[in-house]
């Protein structure tokens, strides 16, 4: 039982750590990429797809992205859904093809998009702790039904803490590398 207890919560926050680094992945620092794009998705015939199932996403230089679109129908509502995406970029469209020129950080955008990073990091802190927080109350569940001592009850939550611990001290590694990296550019 112990080590499924574990074996689950490991799971949850390996998760949440694989999240957190897709999620600030996502966030543009210094060079161009497709991976920007991902998260935008479009309403083709009633149904929300991926820009990256709709069109060629290419990198033309370190500063562009090019989209050839499959469907010219799509052209017009692609760029407004990239216009209103959280990327705060401005599409230009010729022919069939989408342009996203993406500018060079200014001190004050970088500052920004750090913020956007501390606010998903300590969203996945919150989501480790809420993790631990419901091994915790499963726990005293166990030890109420008698399924479980209150020594193993201990024994357990401190390798719960442990895990916690660790977890929080993963998040708080990847915001250091990360802002190593933004403060760089």
């Amino acid at each position: 039982m112990k080590s499924d207890i574990i074996k689950n919560i490991t799971e949850q926050m390996n998760s949440c750590i694989e999240r957190f680094t897709k999620n600030i992945n996502n966030i543009r620092t210094n060079r161009v990429s497709s991976k920007v794009l991902e998260d935008i998705k479009v309403d083709y015939y009633g149904l929300k797809t991926p820009l990256k199932e709709l069109s060629n996403i290419t990198i033309e230089n370190f500063n562009t992205l090019k989209l050839s679109v499959f469907d010219r129908n799509m052209i017009r509502i692609i760029e407004k859904e990239i216009f209103h995406s959280k990327l705060e970029i401005n599409p230009i469209v010729h022919d069939n093809v989408i342009r996203i020129i993406i500018p060079p950080l200014t001190e004050e955008r970088r500052n920004k998009l750090f913020k956007l990073i501390q606010s998903e990091s300590e969203k996945s802190r919150i989501n480790i702790r809420i993790i631990r927080r419901d091994a915790n109350d499963k726990l005293k569940r166990f030890v109420k039904d008698k399924l479980i001592s209150s020594d193993a009850e201990r024994i357990i939550q401190n390798e719960i803490q442990d895990l916690t611990d660790k977890y929080i001290n993963k998040i708080n590694d990847i915001l250091s590398k990360k802002k190593i990296v933004m403060m760089k550019i």
